[in-house]
């Protein structure tokens, strides 16, 4: 459902109504500690309270984790949920009248909020009515099924509400329309029912089926799944995609498995409904199956929220539709692993196995110590490059070489780099050790080849060795003699103070300003002025963005309103994209140290964020300088040079104008 943008006014009475104590200590033991209240945060493992809840500033901070935010916020991050979805639950329970932006659209609003709580109810019912059908009579079949083939407990059949579609045309459609007086149309939009082609009534969607529940994140069933138990075709029926059901949004488990994904920080990812259902059986329950077509980039983004180390494990079917799968998956998300913001293993199990019929041979363990061995996925792809294929006849070795060098070339990290183009060059030696400098050396070239082609995309950062080698190919036009004393010089540090990488000195610098302006309304003119008179801008997005708010509230006027938490609301409703910044409205015993020095740090914060922008100056001015012949080109020579100069003696100033806490900004 697409819920139309929330009125300011709204969010602010849910906030101001929605005590914040009374909503953390439903999901945490609170205890009163001065004004404030403490407990274990439910964010991180600690043994410690560091977990502290204000009722004066409605806020709440963790000093182990840092997590930190208002009653919003705290259940958005605990429950993976959306602002808005947040904001309408809270406006229910505490009887909040829900407007919009646009006054038009609440009547909307309204009825599409009427319409998936009365779907959510018929699904209800409809599970239940399965439910019911197969333990008795009609469901034998299905209950022989499921404990003979699958071999799977009573316990376990209950815990995923298992149930049975009896065979009847009309069966499901008389118990929801007929006794419990559910409109057929809602029952249609729910895709329990299709209308007949004669137009003369309707008829089940699932009959003669054993139904597997399909929940969303919060244990509501949205779908079912489908499978027949005689010769039906197709095997599996899913759920039509409805206001409730959208196959490629939905993970199936992943309201059970999503507590213990956190716990372990790892997710594993199988293919079928029963593999998902066998693993939780015997424990191992940080499963999730993607309900049988190919995992989606918004699917995977979903599993993300739960590790935070990114750690995902596909264990698909060992066959070739398995294997294709697993192809298809890794290129959707190919881009997140090769930057390194998921670290993803594959698990394909022996004899081709899937996961439920390996584990109904008592390999439980086997399983889990796999599931640790899995390799990774660029191990496995260039694994599957050699599968079937003969190194000793050149045409197949070929292939495997272009094959590799198209992985190798994604990768843009150089220590990784450098490992996968030795591991290849032993795979390709077959053995002979004498060959593999050389097979390196042959793979790194034509790498490098690669990087160099027109259509290569610029945005990536090319790995320090790709750089080197490609330095290497580059015609540098040597400094005449007389310059080399100049050169010598021009290469020494500008400091002796230690400058911080880059992204770092930004991210802090920036932060710092920011930070002062939203908490020191007498400083927010001393940063606008050390923006303007350095001629700076915010460089990070998330930075800038927020800045770009800030400029959008009118707040660099004097305008009466409540600037953070105008912000706060904004970032939320950025559905979790401006996590980055949500810090900043919090102040820690450091941050408040800060706030007291402002003007310094002001400074010292506006003086690093010129020094990024003047060190890149300076290196572009001095390569220009090296690559230029004096003796050909004297006057070009010379404006380098004096360029780079002038910025070197202006990174020296900023130098002293940082020197004041280098801690703060190194």
């Amino acid at each position: 459902m697409q819920i139309p943008r929330l009125h300011p006014d709204t969010i602010e009475e849910v906030k101001q109504r929605a005590d914040i104590v009374d909503v953390i200590s439903e999901h945490v033991v609170l205890r009163k500690r001065g004004k404030d209240f403490v407990g274990l945060c439910p964010f991180h493992d600690e043994k410690t309270p560091s977990f502290s809840v204000s009722p004066s500033k409605q806020m709440y901070y963790c000093f182990g984790c840092g997590a930190g935010g208002n009653t919003i916020k705290f259940l958005m991050d605990l429950g993976k949920r959306a602002f808005s979805e947040v904001v309408l639950e809270l406006a229910r329970r505490y009887q909040v009248q829900v407007q919009t932006l646009e006054p038009e659209q609440r009547q909307e609003l309204q009825r599409q909020l009427s319409l998936r709580e009365q779907l959510y109810e018929i699904m209800a019912i409809a599970a239940q009515f399965y439910q019911y059908t197969l333990r008795h009579a009609q469901g034998q079949s299905a209950q022989t099924y499921l404990q003979s083939e699958r071999q799977l407990s009573q316990e376990t059949i209950q815990q995923f509400g298992l149930g049975y579609a009896p065979v009847g045309w009309e069966t499901l459609y008389r118990y929801l329309v007929i006794d419990k007086q559910k409109p057929a149309q809602l029952v249609e939009q729910a895709g329990l029912i299709l209308p007949r082609k004669t137009g003369d009534g309707y008829y089940d969607r699932f009959r003669d089926r054993l139904m597997i529940p399909i929940h969303d994140i919060q244990g509501r069933v949205i779908g079912f799944g489908g499978r027949s138990l005689g010769d039906e075709q197709p095997k599996y029926l899913n759920s039509p995609e409805t206001e409730l059901f959208s196959k490629g949004k939905v993970l199936f488990a992943i309201d059970r498995a999503k507590t213990a994904i956190s716990q372990q920080d790892r997710a594993v990812v199988v293919e079928g409904y029963f593999d998902a259902i066998a693993l939780h059986a015997v424990g191992i329950t940080n499963v999730v199956a993607s309900l049988g077509t190919a995992l989606s980039l918004d699917q995977v983004r979903q599993l993300l929220r739960y590790t935070e180390s990114k750690q995902l494990v596909f264990n698909f079917d060992a066959d070739a539709a398995g294997t294709k799968a697993s192809i298809r998956a890794i290129g959707e998300i190919a881009n997140l692993a090769y930057r390194g913001e998921v670290q993803l293993r594959i698990l394909n199990l022996p004899e081709g196995k899937d996961a439920d019929e390996f584990l109904r041979h008592g390999n439980v363990e086997q399983y889990r110590q796999l599931l640790l061995d899995a390799p990774l996925w660029l191990d496995w792809q260039i694994q599957q490059l050699l599968a079937g294929k003969d190194l000793k006849q050149a045409n197949q070795s070929q292939q495997i070489v272009v094959a590799m060098v198209k992985l190798l070339s994604q990768i843009t990290d150089d220590n990784q780099l450098t490992h996968y183009i030795q591991y290849c060059a032993e795979l390709l030696s077959q053995g002979d050790s004498r060959l593999v400098p050389l097979l390196a050396d042959n793979l790194l070239n034509q790498v490098v080849r690669q990087w160099a082609l027109p259509n290569q995309d610029d945005s990536r950062a090319a790995p320090l060795l790709i750089q080197r080698r490609l330095q290497q190919h580059r015609p540098k036009p040597r400094p005449a003699h007389q310059h080399a004393k100049r050169v010598e010089a021009a290469v020494k540090p500008t400091s002796t103070l230690p400058v911080a990488p880059e992204r770092d000195l930004l991210k802090t610098a920036e932060a710092l300003l920011l930070r002062i302006y939203l908490h020191c309304p007498e400083q927010r003119q001393g940063v606008i002025n050390a923006l303007q008179e350095r001629d700076l801008e915010f460089s990070l997005s998330h930075h800038r963005f927020l800045w770009q708010q800030i400029l959008a509230l009118g707040a660099l006027q004097e305008i009466q309103v409540d600037l953070i938490s105008s912000l706060q609301n904004w970032c939320l409703e950025s559905e979790g994209q401006l996590d980055q910044v949500f810090y900043l409205f919090h102040l820690d015993e450091k941050t408040q140290q800060d706030i007291l020095r402002a003007p310094l740090i002001i400074q010292a914060a506006a003086a690093s964020m010129e020094r990024v922008m003047c060190e890149k100056r300076y290196r572009h001015f001095l390569e220009l300088w090296e690559k230029t012949d004096p003796a050909t080109e004297p006057e070009q020579a010379e404006f380098y040079y004096q360029s780079f100069s002038k910025e070197r003696r202006r990174l020296q100033k900023l130098d002293l104008e940082r020197q004041f806490s280098p801690a703060d900004l190194v």
